[in-house]
């Protein structure tokens, strides 16, 4: 080769090189620029006792409300009704059951998919405040814990017992991958991160606040947005030093909640993180309901002196399935109905309510911003009654049991809800007291296949007088989980089914066969035209032209569970105050729909229909 071409060639080679240079640099750029405008960065920060979004004053304006009690199909649209109410963020818990069913078996998908609810509230322009635990309470199963924790009977929660914290930890960490990269700082919606929850009621052990803290800063939390949240005379007990501590607190008691908030931290911020606009209701009891003017003066006045706030419930929903929680007040077990109504701005079925156009109208009046237009919602549906013309005796669906000397709760046969059942063979005659040491909850007895008496834990009832005259009678002991205790020191001993032992006139009962029974897959069983009494499942067809929301009435059941296309509704019983169930328009299709009811006390002839309205009041039965 001349020199010429030599110098023709290593010109071409440097422009090839400038051209390949120059086109990466593009490609970068106009990458870097597309990435920056899908996922803009926002900072956030608290800075002399106020929250700063993006350098500016910040006042949070959210409304609470749970994925998991919202069918997946709605999450845009009750996060649309918010936004319309004037809301700025959302805040929402993530239920460590709810993902974690069996020891490192995570669930994130569908309707579990708490990332996708975060990004579709930040699609709206929403911000999120995320509460992750791993204590919730928010009146659900055993206050978010996965019951397999009570599998190990030294087991000591919400301590620094290492059989809770390393469990603990791992569940943080395995939620960081999820939802750390959905913070501010990365892009996403996230502003705010709780540490634990409501510490300040259950104790005051600051090492175990300080390790949760730790587990969530290595699960990838950044630090700076993480708070605590407490009763505003239990701040000392429940939050750390250098976090935030907000407020919950019901209407009526703003000016001493914040009066106490600037005494114990006046260095702020101040926040209300809880302010209950409702409250939840226990099955036996009244419906609750709340005075909504007087709250939307109270929520105005709040927002007129600058502080920020997170309406509980701004959308309560429903505790779909068997997810309801307890209390114990005074030693008396309270279980929650199934709905989550809340008496709270957008009602169970996600449509506005007066109370929603009140706080609207109080929101838009302290900030001067005008909110988006509400949207349309289409109204609930009535449907032909479902004729429950199969079914199936709950005796003929028995499981392989296990034999046991001793009675076992749930928990150690692998089981967190539904019912168990307990046989054993009793020599007779014998006549006396037949005593269940700590039955939770409710339990059937049954002698020689017939009922003999019914024990209720709402009752404080745990004995029945029985008499069995054949020198050998078989016993069947039914037991329901009703709902785990969500809130107090009583969650440490939440056992299901009968915890301790049974006694017979003061002599212990053994020689056991115990049957799991988590009715987890009903639609399975072999339904019969037959007729059915007593405990019993139950199968119908619920005819649909327009698939919309219902809400089916549970008058006709004693005491059960109910399914529709394999979704679980949820329980039903006949004391009140709920009568109805929200079936939710999405989980119907034109044509016949499948209906499962399970009845305690079946009989045949039993109907169902749905409804246009809920009834969440209906008059309560006495014991």
């Amino acid at each position: 080769m001349n020199t010429r071409s030599r110098i023709l060639s290593a010109l071409v080679v440097i422009a090839l090189a400038s051209s390949i240079a120059g086109a990466r640099t593009v490609q970068a750029a106009v990458s870097a620029s597309s990435q920056s405008e899908s996922s803009p960065h926002h900072t956030f920060r608290v800075e002399n006792g106020q929250y700063y979004l993006d350098g500016k004053p910040f006042q949070i304006i959210a409304g609470e409300m749970h994925y998991a009690r919202i069918p997946r199909a709605y999450w845009r649209a009750r996060l649309r009704m918010a936004k319309a109410m004037g809301l700025n963020t959302i805040t929402t818990y993530v239920f460590w059951n709810y993902h974690e069913p069996q020891p490192g078996v995570y669930d994130f998908t569908g309707q579990h998919d708490v990332a996708e609810f975060i990004r579709e509230a930040q699609g709206l322009g929403l911000w999120v405040n995320l509460r992750p635990g791993p204590y919730s309470c928010a009146e659900w199963e055993w206050g978010g814990f996965p019951a397999w924790l009570l599998k190990d009977h030294g087991i000591v929660v919400r301590s620094t017992d290492p059989k809770f914290m390393e469990p603990a930890r791992r569940w943080l960490l395995r939620l960081g991958k999820e939802l750390a990269p959905l913070q501010i700082e990365n892009g996403g919606p996230i502003i705010r991160v709780q540490v634990e929850n409501e510490y300040g009621s259950f104790g005051h052990d600051h090492n175990y606040m300080e390790q949760i803290r730790r587990d969530m800063v290595d699960a990838g939390f950044d630090p700076s947005l993480l708070y605590t949240a407490d009763g505003p005379e239990q701040i000392p007990n429940g939050s750390l030093p250098g976090l935030p501590a907000g407020i919950n607190f019901p209407p009526g008691n703003a000016p001493n909640a914040f009066a106490t908030l600037r005494k114990l931290r006046p260095e702020g911020p101040f926040m209300a993180t809880e302010w209950w606009d409702g409250w939840f209701d226990h099955w036996g009891a009244r419906h609750n309901t709340s005075d909504a003017k007087a709250q939307a003066q109270e929520l105005e006045w709040i927002l007129r002196q600058g502080y920020s706030i997170s309406i509980y419930m701004e959308h309560g929903g429903t505790s779909f399935g068997w997810m309801n929680g307890a209390n114990v007040d005074n030693g008396h077990y309270e279980p929650d109905v199934t709905s989550y109504d809340y008496d709270s701005a957008i009602d169970e079925s996600g449509r506005p309510t007066a109370k929603y156009f009140l706080f609207r109208d109080a929101i838009a009046k302290a900030t001067g911003i005008t909110p988006p237009p509400v949207p349309a919602v289409d109204q609930p549906i009535s449907t032909p009654l479902v004729q429950l013309n199969q079914s199936v005796s709950l005796w003929q669906t028995l499981p392989q049991p296990v034999d046991s000397e001793q009675v076992l709760p749930m928990e150690d046969l692998d089981q967190a809800y539904g019912y168990i059942l307990y046989r054993t063979t009793v020599p007779g005659p014998v006549k006396g007291d037949l005593l269940l040491d700590q039955i939770h909850d409710y339990a059937q007895i049954y002698v020689d296949g017939k009922l003999a008496g019914t024990l209720d834990r709402r009752l404080q009832q745990n004995h029945l007088a029985v008499d069995l005259t054949a020198a050998k009678s078989q016993l069947d002991i039914l037991v329901e989980n009703t709902g785990r205790v969500n809130f107090g020191p009583a969650i440490r001993g939440e056992r299901q089914g009968i915890t301790r032992q049974v006694t017979l006139s003061g002599k212990p009962l053994t020689g056991w066969q115990i049957y799991s029974l988590p009715m987890s897959h009903p639609e399975s069983l072999n339904f019969s035209a037959a007729d059915c009494t007593g405990p019993c499942f139950y199968r119908g067809a619920l005819q649909v032209d327009r698939p919309d929301d219902t809400f089916l009435d549970t008058s006709s059941i004693a005491k059960g569970f109910v399914w529709v296309n394999g979704h679980p509704l949820g329980r039903a019983w006949k004391i009140g105050p709920q009568k109805t169930l929200y079936l939710p328009g999405p989980w119907l299709h034109p044509g016949a729909n499948d209906v499962i009811v399970f009845d305690l006390d079946g009989a045949p002839g039993r109907t169902l229909a749905g409804k246009t309205k809920s009834v969440l009041d209906a008059p309560v039965e006495e014991p």
